[in-house]
């Protein structure tokens, strides 16, 4: 895989960030200094604060483990409550996260330790910013976020290794037919890639970076995403729908279209399905490589 580096700065004006990173889609992160300390939440958010206003609710946990072939989209591997998994993840590693949930639906007090970034995008879902919490050592396994919405996702405690990729580079790394996934895996893909099984990986482009506390992503619309918890840790995502009709109709597709069908095809051919998508991932990146070598 060929791997540059994220674009990182200290501040920029929202003319910058429009020329420079949002109309091209390119990923830029935004350190503290230049937009999360502006937040009470910077300081404010501790796991013991988050214990303490929300710890009684369910959320659901999952662990590192690839879908199989029975697993509907988003179906979560166990269900604990908050506080529970805080505790899991104080006292030490451990391999498990949460992701969408919905923090301000418990606490909605907690609107107000949050400033929106309008300055650099129009179109916030102000209702749905989600919480995504992971001890030492879990994962988020390769995907793009199916509403193709655009992303600030904001680190707090703890440290992230991400890895990300244009839409385009899907047939690269093997994209599965009606999912956001890949056949993949980039576990560790720092150290090594599965090159001799996935070929066309050695051609992918990809953009990586290292999330602290108070950094904030901007992840374009569409973008491939895999994050691995250096530490134990928990970030914000704030989502803004794509400016132009194209976008949100796409998004409406993925949604209900997309995900609709891999979902019923799971359920009505599931081990059939499991093995077809891949062989399908894999034959469209063949035709790829393909295409490079004329």
């Amino acid at each position: 895989m060929i791997i540059n580096n994220i674009d990182r700065v200290d501040d920029i004006t929202p003319e910058e960030f429009r020329k420079n990173y949002y109309l091209p889609r390119k990923p830029v992160v935004i350190s503290a200094a230049g937009l999360s300390k502006q937040s009470p939440a910077y300081s404010k958010w501790t796991w013991d604060y988050f214990k303490s206003i929300v710890g009684d609710k369910q959320v659901g946990v999952y662990n590192n483990e690839r879908a199989g072939a029975n697993t509907l989209v988003n179906g979560a591997d166990d269900y604990i409550t908050f506080g529970e998994y805080i505790d899991m993840v104080k006292k030490g590693p451990v391999q498990l996260r949460i992701f969408l949930f919905n923090i301000f639906q418990h606490a909605p007090q907690l609107v107000q330790d949050v400033v929106w970034p309008d300055q650099y995008a129009k179109g916030f879902l102000k209702k749905y910013p989600m919480l995504f919490v992971g001890g030492a050592g879990s994962v988020a396994h390769m995907h793009y976020d199916i509403d193709m919405s655009h992303i600030f996702h904001t680190q707090f405690i703890g440290r992230k290794r991400v890895l990300l990729l244009e839409n385009k580079q899907s047939p690269y790394i093997y994209r599965m037919p009606f999912t956001v996934e890949s056949a993949a895996s980039f576990v560790n893909w720092h150290e090594k890639l599965d090159e001799e099984h996935y070929p066309a990986l050695a051609h992918a482009k990809g953009l990586t970076a290292i999330l602290n506390h108070g950094d904030t992503l901007f992840m374009p619309g569409g973008y491939w995403h895999h994050m691995e918890y250096m530490d134990g840790g928990f970030a914000m995502s704030l989502r803004a729908l794509d400016a132009s009709l194209a976008g949100k109709l796409n998004g409406l597709y993925h949604i209900v279209g997309l995900r609709g069908i891999n979902n019923l095809l799971i359920k009505l051919a599931p081990q059939w399905w499991y093995h077809k998508k891949r062989e399908l991932a894999h034959q469209r990146a063949d035709r790829t490589l393909s295409h490079l070598a004329i």
